[in-house]
């Protein structure tokens, strides 16, 4: 069966965002700082503000947790837009690729919906996808089967008579992949744009 779209997830595919970026700024020993990411500003904690969280909780509720670290926690989201390094180059070649050969893309994200307004601001592309689905703005977040189930109703508004088999998902979490995969999409789990590429190109996909 034709593949009619792929949806890209956007962090580790098409940005380089890491907290550690900025943190080697305000921590300089590497052990204090991974403990600090493990244990204190960690991805679970960040996973929650992509559900839906709003910052203001997230930081109130850290804080709570550990005092002494509140200036650090407070940096978290105050210097956020120094966690996000940029693109990368040959996820975003992937994408224009696919855009030449006018296959229709779209973005399937967890971000907050407090941040993600930032990137919108400053990454003109984002623009070109025919939509995107930011979890925090849902409040909902990846695997979840509802966030994908919301995506999909989106593009088959565009596409009548879309079918899951006809739906590649990119993302570099491979939980998120298999989800996809568990309804019917063709998920790729993303290691590298040659990977993915190639994967594509196993499916069908003329680019």
């Amino acid at each position: 069966m034709t593949i009619r779209a792929v949806v890209f997830d956007f962090g580790g595919v098409l940005f380089d965002w890491n907290p550690d970026y900025l943190y080697r700024k305000l921590i300089s020993d590497d052990v204090e700082r991974a403990w600090f990411l493990q244990h204190v500003c960690n991805g679970e904690w960040n996973l929650q503000q992509d559900g839906g969280r709003s910052i203001v909780d997230a930081t109130a509720s850290k804080i709570k947790e550990f005092p002494e670290h509140a200036e650090l926690i407070r940096a978290f989201y105050e210097r956020w837009p120094e966690s996000l390094k940029g693109t990368l180059v040959e996820g975003i070649k992937l994408m224009e690729d696919l855009e030449y050969a006018q296959v229709p893309l779209y973005g399937l994200t967890n971000w907050s919906a407090e941040t993600f307004p930032y990137a919108w601001d400053n990454y003109p592309f984002l623009r070109r996808f025919r939509d995107i689905v930011v979890s925090g703005r849902l409040g909902l977040i990846k695997p979840d089967a509802a966030i994908y189930h919301e995506m999909f109703r989106r593009i088959a508004r565009d596409l009548p008579d879309l079918q899951p088999q006809e739906l590649v998902f990119i993302d570099d979490n491979q939980a998120n992949a298999r989800a996809a995969s568990a309804l019917g999409w063709h998920g790729i789990h993303h290691t590298s744009a040659a990977a993915t590429e190639a994967a594509l190109r196993t499916l069908g996909v003329a680019f």
